[in-house]
């Protein structure tokens, strides 16, 4: 994929910068601008159709190893991270997360591009209309908080993100301010990678289709260059999510994944 091309390895690097700024910032692991972007570097590098998304999506997580613990830091700098809630959260979603990455397994390419499209599409309009929830609403306990982690570590897993997109809006849903979602968010991002990079490694150990330089479904060279950058500019990206307005930071995560959407919608119908 890298070929010893200067720009291509410029344009890995740049990329790291811009997801890991995107990580602290809005809390989504980087996933939802990565899988998009390395679904087109690997489709213009001649890789085969059916091969390209799972491995942006494996790649994707496995970055967001590094760039959740870069962001987490900076947010729990300012203690902003909901620890009891991460703490609820993690086993619902390492158990969703190792689902999602066999049921990727099983998914043509056009099917995962377009859920990747559908569930992104959902979560942009539920920021964007900033609906608020009723005051006396809090997060569940138990079982609730084990079934809201699997589901946000199941979908996570399957479109390559750190669960911001759900896990954001269903924490704000619940009365958790804005900020505190999205640093909670960011350490929420380790579990999800962690389990669903193993579970995209083991469920394309014996592909034909991957490069020299895979394991399963997640490509080296990708993953050192990106996270090179990504772990500099995702504290970065954590100490401006402290400075702007709830409202425009809302409306910038909306906005983002309504982009990323509409990419990877098309991505999927041509395919």
């Amino acid at each position: 994929m890298l070929s010893a091309d200067p720009i291509l390895i410029l344009e890995l690097l740049v990329l790291g910068c811009v997801s890991g700024f995107l990580a602290g910032l809005l809390g989504i692991g980087g996933g939802m601008l990565l899988v998009p972007a390395l679904t087109f570097v690997a489709s213009a590098q001649g890789y085969a159709t059916d091969y390209v998304v799972k491995m942006a999506v494996a790649t994707s997580l496995a970055t967001i190893l590094f760039t959740s613990l870069s962001s987490v830091r900076a947010h729990h700098k300012r203690g902003a991270v909901r620890w009891e809630v991460v703490k609820l959260l993690a086993p619902g979603i390492v158990a969703g997360s190792l689902l999602g990455a066999q049921i990727a397994r099983l998914l043509s390419t056009r099917m995962l591009a377009l859920v990747f499209a559908v569930f992104v599409t959902y979560s942009a309009i539920q920021m964007f209309i900033d609906k608020k929830p009723k005051p006396s609403r809090q997060l569940p306990q138990g079982i609730g908080m084990f079934t809201a982690g699997n589901i946000i570590g199941t979908l996570s897993s399957l479109v390559g993100a750190g669960g911001g997109f759900i896990s954001v809006p269903f924490m704000a849903w619940c009365n958790v301010p804005i900020h505190t979602a999205v640093a909670t968010s960011s350490a929420l991002g380790f579990p999800i990678a962690l389990a669903g990079t193993i579970g995209y490694v083991f469920s394309g150990w014996n592909l034909q289709a991957a490069p020299a330089e895979s394991f399963g479904y997640l490509y080296l060279p990708a993953l050192v260059l990106i996270s090179v950058t990504s772990v500099i500019f995702a504290p970065l990206g954590a100490s401006a999510a402290h400075r702007l307005q709830v409202r425009q930071l809302k409306r910038a995560f909306a906005v983002l994944l309504f982009v990323l959407a509409a990419y990877m919608a098309s991505k999927g119908l041509a395919a």
